[in-house]
């Protein structure tokens, strides 16, 4: 079985290779071959599929690819490689089940399969999106808490620590990833919920100190709570995420990988994308040895992933995922537009019925592209969250043609998205109650969806 250390010596020790070479000669020459090889083809009218034959060649496409390029180190110029008996090995001994929280608000993160009647795993929040002020952060994680069907949360991302703008690798970010814990941590408590586990680390935190600063027994982060380490595009790694990897698996603590593929750079389109997403998880598993994953691929130009390709990629990725591991996988959206705005629920909508249909649990997050600070509200968690719970079960081809119809009402306005709302704008900036507007907007979204054979009303 491959230990930390393996990876650690085939990191200083594995073939030598400019970045350029492996991005060029080796990353996108590979990705060709296998797609053509097993004839991988993207189909615009079957954006969630329900051929278990595509699925399966995507992960065999997927194993080939991996064994053949590895992980490319930045520090060391070295690619990571592991041959197919370590794969294998490592996909047999991967955790089948996490428990995350404490006392009632705890639950058990299960794999689950395409027409899976199990509820998925429902992380909701901001997805560590950007905030400007402290009451900000409290009154969305407070109200994200208060969502009754929620499993877990995900805060936003402080960018002042008293007033002063934090810099990465300063110490205000040191205090700031401090802060962001407490904060959460109180939030929680105030909604009522002083179990329900946080699981996207320490949003704030930009460096691996900062990291370790946060996992403080008496201030920190639980080690019921969920902790989260990236990877760099596309399947690279550098010393300060394996610095991130090492100090949480020393702790034993449950640790995700996450990973963006981005559609249109050295992944390609469609068919190359869906790969390299599998892929990912086969590097998240051994090279981080994490023992959930979070895939969010993403349109290079536009920054969102609700255009019919890329929900087709989350659809056959996830099938291919669930159908040839029991790994816990989840799935996170970027919406093109923003708050308050009945297109950002519609893009929603698509990516969770057709990710969740499709074998995986979801978390929710990217709205307005995740790039606008204060664009959040709590109107969003809890819709994406109905969505993925009324979604469990539904037949594949059923889920087709709700996600067609849903595409139908945004993807002529993803080049020029409504900016939609701050949470100031929308939300009680002390209690986080939306607006009128707001719940107009999601009540009238909810029975449209009910009108397209999708019930929110038994969450």
């Amino acid at each position: 079985m491959v230990a930390f250390l393996d990876v650690i010596g085939k990191a200083l020790t594995g073939k030598p290779c400019s970045e350029r070479d492996y991005d060029l000669k080796i990353f996108s020459t590979k990705l060709r071959e296998v797609v053509k090889e097993y004839d991988i083809k993207y189909d615009p009218e079957n954006l969630v599929p329900s051929d278990n034959s595509l699925a399966d060649d995507i992960f065999k496409a997927a194993f080939d690819f991996y064994c053949e390029v590895g992980t490319y180190c930045k520090d060391t110029e070295r690619t990571i490689k592991f041959d197919e008996s370590e794969i294998k090995d490592r996909l047999r001994n991967a955790p089948s089940k996490i428990v995350f929280g404490e006392g009632v608000d705890a639950g058990t993160m299960v794999p689950r399969k395409p027409e899976d009647r199990t509820p998925p795993w429902r992380f909701v929040g901001a997805g560590g999106v950007a905030v400007s002020s402290e009451d900000v952060f409290m009154g969305l994680v407070e109200n994200y808490a208060k969502i009754s069907i929620a499993n877990s949360i995900t805060t936003p991302t402080l960018t002042r620590v008293n007033g002063i703008r934090i810099r990465p690798y300063s110490p205000l970010e040191i205090l700031g990833a401090i802060r962001t814990v407490a904060l959460g941590r109180e939030a929680i408590r105030r909604a009522g919920r002083p179990g329900l586990p946080i699981m996207n680390s320490i949003a704030t935190a930009d460096s691996a100190i900062a990291l370790v600063t946060g996992l403080h027994p008496e201030y920190g982060l639980r080690p019921t709570d969920g902790y989260m380490v990236a990877t760099l595009a596309e399947l690279k790694t550098n010393f300060d995420l394996l610095n991130r990897a090492c100090a949480l698996m020393s702790l034993g603590l449950p640790t995700a990988a996450i990973f963006g593929p981005i559609f249109g750079g050295y992944c390609g389109g469609p068919e190359g994308t869906a790969v390299v997403t599998v892929a990912y998880h086969l590097m998240g598993a051994l090279v981080y040895q994490a023992g959930w994953f979070l895939a969010f691929p993403i349109h290079i130009k536009h920054i969102a992933s609700s255009m019919p390709e890329l929900l087709w990629v989350a659809s056959v990725y996830a099938q291919a995922i669930s159908r040839n591991t029991h790994l816990l996988a989840l799935y996170y959206d970027y919406t093109a537009a923003g708050p308050c705005t009945k297109m950002a629920l519609y893009e929603m909508a698509a990516q969770y019925t057709a990710a969740i249909t499709s074998g995986v649990s979801m978390e929710t997050g990217g709205i307005a592209k995740g790039r606008r600070e204060d664009y959040l509200t709590p109107v969003e968690p809890r819709f994406a969250a109905e969505v993925a719970y009324a979604a469990a079960g539904m037949k594949r081809e059923d889920a087709n043609e709700i996600v067609k119809n849903l595409v139908s009402k945004y993807v002529d306005k993803i080049a020029d998205p409504p900016i939609g709302m701050k949470y100031q704008e929308c939300c009680d900036i002390k209690t986080g109650k939306p607006s009128r507007k707001c719940l107009n907007i999601y009540n009238g979204v909810r029975k449209e969806l009910k009108d397209l054979g999708l019930d929110l009303s038994r969450t």
